[in-house]
């Protein structure tokens, strides 16, 4: 594989934990009382047989990965038990590239090794292994055992079993159900020869020569051919990931709604990126389903058009500006105005105390002009250095832009980096203390996080206060395939606690003036069924805007194979029920393998 992919193929597999010793290869019969490859599976997650050097295992080599620290073959039993919960094939670990072929008859002697892709701390599952390898040829050139087909008869629609209690919520050392539970029939199947056919893909390919197809086609279909996560029990049970034991440049660039027709066969592997996978030895035929990106209707002279983008870690150093300023002019219509999120200071993810981030900023709105779109202003404000997590150096921050011939900012000086924003009251409405300001950004919600970043805009004479918002991330939340079911979701302690301050705040305005046109939008991180939302929501102080679209088009994020809510606009009672509202996720980039940005923008659009 070229050297691009190679350290998270590496990841992918269980190389860091295994010895590195070659695998030595003789010639000599097998041994007839073996241990089988089904012995060493079991019909649990865990091998009876772990950590113990088992002898002359026999098998035929199915495939072999040549490439990265990962090397090894896979092995499977021509002569299968009639126990469906044990599978007959497993990963031998050699280290180096393995001196056998497919379709070789071996014996393997090693130790069985029990792996947890990306470590206990992940809660992922187990992968059972051979490593430390001697292996033994028997002879070549024999037919490789047919592969299992998958398809959306055989995969139950149930998706896990609940953890034994006992084992801290574990499902590894149950009992396998592969009739009853997706992720049972998956396991009961790690290691061996599968395939699947014309399946359609649900997250196009991504930097690292994988994409996600279903076998479950009309599994929370979407009208644009993906797969809709529509609650914390819609795991979506037909996804799953390609990889390729071939060369990076072969893979296909998919987008959703693409189909690779005919067959895709290779061993189930395991990793940490997605959980089960085939490997493909044989790649189907892409064939376009001709998706396009989204444009919105552009607003009207009385309604204001706001928008939130996730403009993914912009420094100048960037190819993306004039991209992004034609998705912002052409897709978005040229909203009233735009939150943007992750962008960077001047100097990207160089780490020398560079805050400031004009020279970012100015490059986006100049390609904007360039576009034929508005000139925009823009207000935000600069963080403490390295005090607002992402990438290390990098400073993100939310900035404010706005189109200074449709509406106005109201200017109050004294918001600064550290200084919290409050509310005042003036003749009867609400105003802030300070605008641009940041909500509390000394209250622990916000460590190693970015804090909100508030305005108040006027349009038409309409005050409207804005929040723009980018929680703390999803990062270390257990995996949908974690060994821990249900799945633990860390992230979301101090999320709730940020959900918390925001609906404070919001709740703090419409105290003074219940009628106030409030909006808190941006990267919120989490669905919008969470917690977090229903917290953000409160008894009605906000709403997530999206929720006015049908639910099989909720979605900003594809994360594989599930399209799902992360960014979203909430609004306050006055712009929920007092007026007409429009709401529209447009699609631009997450359903796309050549995106510029991993988040599709939102627009709400309203009469104040």
């Amino acid at each position: 594989m070229p050297s691009r992919s190679s350290a998270r193929l590496a990841a992918l597999t269980v190389a860091a934990v295994c010895s590195a010793a070659s695998a030595v290869v003789l010639t000599s019969p097998a041994h007839a009382d073996a241990v089988r490859i089904h012995d060493i599976q079991g019909t649990t997650r865990i091998s009876p047989f772990a950590g113990q050097k088992v002898t002359d295992v026999p098998g035929i080599v199915t495939a072999t990965r040549t490439y990265g620290s990962s090397r090894g073959f896979w092995l499977q039993d021509p002569s299968p038990d009639d126990n469906p919960a044990t599978s007959e094939g497993v990963f031998v670990f050699t280290g180096s590239t393995p001196k056998v072929a497919v379709g070789d008859s071996v014996t393997v002697t090693g130790t069985v090794s029990e792996y947890v892709p990306g470590g206990a701390s992940s809660g992922n599952q187990s992968l059972t292994e051979i490593t430390k390898p001697t292996v033994t040829t028997v002879s070549t050139g024999n037919p490789v055992p047919a592969p299992v087909v998958i398809d959306a008869k055989s995969v139950p629609d149930a998706y896990t079993p609940a953890g034994d209690t006992a084992a801290n919520g574990s499902i590894n050392g149950l009992t396998l159900d592969p009739a009853q539970y997706a992720l049972d029939y998956y396991e009961s199947l790690e290691g061996m020869n599968v395939q699947v056919e014309n399946t359609r893909v649900v997250t196009g390919t991504d930097p690292y020569s994988e994409l996600w197809v279903t076998v479950k086609p009309w599994e929370h279909r979407n009208r644009r051919g993906g797969t809709v996560y529509g609650s914390y029990d819609s795991q979506n049970t037909g996804r799953l990931q390609i990889q390729s034991l071939g060369a990076t440049a072969d893979f296909p660039k998919a987008n959703v709604g693409d189909t690779l027709e005919g067959t895709t066969t290779g061993p189930l592997d395991f990793n940490q990126f997605g959980g089960y996978t085939l490997v493909a030895s044989e790649l189907g035929t892409l064939k376009s389903g001709g998706l396009e990106r989204e444009t919105t209707r552009q607003q009207s002279a009385r309604e204001l058009a706001v928008a939130t983008y996730n403009v993914e870690n912009l420094d100048p150093s960037d190819k993306t500006f004039d991209q992004h300023a034609a998705a912002i002019v052409n897709n978005l219509q040229s909203p009233d105005i735009v939150s943007l999120e992750e962008i960077q200071d001047d100097n990207g993810a160089t780490d020398d105390g560079t805050v400031d981030a004009s020279v970012t900023v100015n490059k986006l709105i100049d390609a904007i002009v360039a576009a034929g779109g508005p000139k925009y202003d823009w207000r935000s404000i600069n963080p403490v250095n390295d005090q607002d997590g992402g990438e290390p150096g990098g400073n993100i921050r939310q900035v404010f832009l706005f189109n200074p011939e449709r509406v106005s900012f109201v200017d109050r000086a004294g918001g600064d980096s550290t200084t919290a924003v409050g509310v005042t009251k003036e003749n009867g409405k609400a105003e802030l203390t300070v605008s641009p300001g940041r909500i509390d950004p000394s209250n622990a919600a916000w460590q190693a996080s970015r804090k909100p970043l508030v305005g108040q805009f006027v349009f038409h004479g309409k005050t409207v206060f804005v929040i723009g918002n980018h929680l703390i991330s999803k990062g270390g939340d257990q995996p949908l395939t974690a060994q821990y079911q249900p799945v633990t979701r860390g992230s979301e302690i101090q999320r709730h606690a940020q959900a918390t301050e925001v609906n404070t705040f919001v709740k703090d305005i419409l105290k003074i003036q219940k009628n106030a046109n409030v909006i808190a939008l941006g990267d919120m991180n989490d669905f919008e069924f969470s917690g977090t939302a229903k917290i953000m929501e409160g008894d009605g102080e906000l709403w997530s805007a999206i929720k006015s679209l049908p639910r099989s088009e909720r979605y900003t994020y594809d994360y594989q194979g599930n399209e799902q809510v992360l960014d979203q606009i909430l609004i306050s009672p006055a712009i929920r029920r007092g007026c007409d509202f429009e709401y529209d996720s447009v699609h631009i980039n997450s359903e796309f393998h050549d995106q510029i940005s991993d988040h599709d923008p939102q627009v709400l659009r309203f009469r104040p």
